[in-house]
């Protein structure tokens, strides 16, 4: 039976884990590449994200590249570690559950 959380969505990027980058961080990632030469390796390192995450953002095209050849694979086609994952989540249903009950989030669902 899935949790109460799970129906509730994070609507505050600020408290959103799972955006590792911001619109402000998108921009000066964009600026560096192309004014200051930076490559994708030291973008990635400065960010703390992948390289592939700053190509993506460097070049939307190939992230849109990408999402097409994996609709015509038939969708994801990951294999992960289940145990991780169950872990994982659990985590972020309870980080979710103490910005609800700190007000930070709102349940719209009321009882569905």
């Amino acid at each position: 039976m899935p949790a109460i959380v799970d129906n509730i969505t994070i609507n505050n990027k600020s408290l959103d884990r799972r955006i590792k980058l911001t619109d402000d961080d998108k921009e000066l990632i964009k600026w560096l590449r192309e004014e200051e030469e930076l490559s994708y390796q030291k973008l990635a390192n400065k960010f703390g994200v992948s390289k592939r995450l700053i190509i993506f953002v460097c070049k939307p095209e190939t992230l849109e590249a990408c999402k097409q050849k994996r609709k015509e694979r038939g969708g994801s086609k990951i294999y992960y570690d289940k145990d991780y994952n169950t872990e994982k989540m659990r985590e972020h249903r309870h980080y979710k559950s103490e910005l609800l009950i700190k007000g930070l989030i709102k349940n719209n669902n009321h009882g569905k």
